[in-house]
């Protein structure tokens, strides 16, 4: 069985996650989608809710499983038995720093490989970051992200006004 792991903060998730994780369920038996603990970033949704989110968003998904990890990557891949990462890249920009994990990623574990991604046109400019500005703002989130959380992020961003 080919095990890949998608990793992310999906704070909140997007379309352009979704479109890697749809793509890449097709190409994996299983695929887990795995919500990073970071201390370093002050998340809008708790790691509980960015996984039930995600749940909801992937229930059509029957190979795609949604977990969180903390501390290293290639460890948590390891434990998982999972032989490939899965990265999103919208621009060259991204892919230097993603190169980077990529080779450090395969020096702590030699089994793990990297597979990149490219998003999808439509989504090249987007990122949580955005998504969570224009909420913020009063904009509108639809259409940046799956219809089945819009709700959460609009009764989020207006517990904080």
């Amino acid at each position: 069985m080919r095990i890949a792991i998608y990793p992310g903060s999906f704070d909140p998730v997007t379309l352009g996650h979704l479109d890697i994780i749809r793509r890449a369920s097709g190409l994996f038996d299983r695929l887990i989608v795995a919500v990073m603990h970071n201390q370093n970033k002050k998340p809008m949704f708790s790691v509980e809710e960015r996984m039930e989110m995600l749940r909801r968003t992937t229930a059509g998904l029957p190979n795609v499983e949604i977990e969180s990890f903390g501390g290293l990557l290639a460890d948590y891949a390891r434990r998982k038995n999972a032989c490939v990462l899965v990265k999103g890249l919208r621009a060259v920009s991204d892919f230097e720093y993603e190169f980077q994990m990529a080779l450090a990623n395969r020096k702590l574990n030699a089994d793990l490989d990297t597979v990149f991604l490219m998003t999808s046109s439509e989504y090249m400019y987007l990122s949580s970051s955005v998504v969570k500005d224009i909420a913020v703002h009063g904009g509108s989130v639809a259409g940046f992200v799956p219809d089945e959380i819009v709700q959460d992020i609009v009764r989020r961003t207006r517990k904080e006004d």
